[in-house]
């Protein structure tokens, strides 16, 4: 399992029902992409939820290499990028993935917690606790699915989870709202850890 986000960070005064319009009109684009597990098409808007901004910012989770190379370079990523520029994309190794309780349920909220993996730890301990706290995640009241994934350049660990309704009380991280769900690929994601 491969994870993948970029974001768009859009002025103040932007109304985000461009981007609800926009994904409503074209979020259905990726329902059958091959190699994809799933894209949440997220958004944070200034003054809700704990955002001091509007952004957009979709996350991937896929299941094959390919699936993603051929988004990033057969044509598909090209139209965010000429509608809002070329951003940077972060990617991610797989440490883990489950579903939940909520797993049938539409998504509503996602949840994405970065930090850094700490120094002096055992690599071994701390992927191990990221799976551990991938299980306590998906296994939240309200909770479709979580994940774990790992960016060994920046040495960062990141949560991601998806609920069919408002964010958990106490979710720790950055909590958006999801427009769409295109999820082809979902039940090939492989479940438990990924090693």
């Amino acid at each position: 399992m491969h994870a993948m986000q970029y974001g768009f960070t859009l002025p103040a005064d932007y109304s985000m029902d461009v981007i609800r319009e926009r994904v409503a009109r074209t979020g259905h684009l990726l329902d059958d992409w091959p190699g994809l597990g799933l894209k949440a098409y997220l958004i944070r808007e200034r003054g809700k939820d704990g955002s001091p901004v509007n952004r957009y910012a979709p996350f991937y989770l896929w299941h094959t290499v390919e699936g993603m190379n051929s988004f990033l370079w057969d044509g598909a990523f090209q139209r965010p990028t000429d509608d809002f520029g070329r951003p940077s994309v972060r990617q991610w190794t797989g440490l883990a993935y489950e579903e939940g309780g909520a797993a049938d349920s539409p998504a509503r909220v996602a949840v994405l917690r970065r930090r850094p993996v700490p120094d002096g730890v055992p690599l071994s301990d701390v992927a191990a606790g990221a799976v551990r706290e991938t299980g306590r995640l998906a296994a939240v009241d309200g909770a479709l699915l979580a994940a774990a994934v790992v960016d060994t350049g920046r040495w960062e660990l990141v949560h991601f989870s998806l609920h069919a309704g408002e964010a958990p009380d106490g979710a720790e991280g950055e909590v958006f709202r999801v427009l769409h769900l295109s999820a082809p690929g979902r039940g090939l994601l492989p479940r438990g850890r990924q090693w």
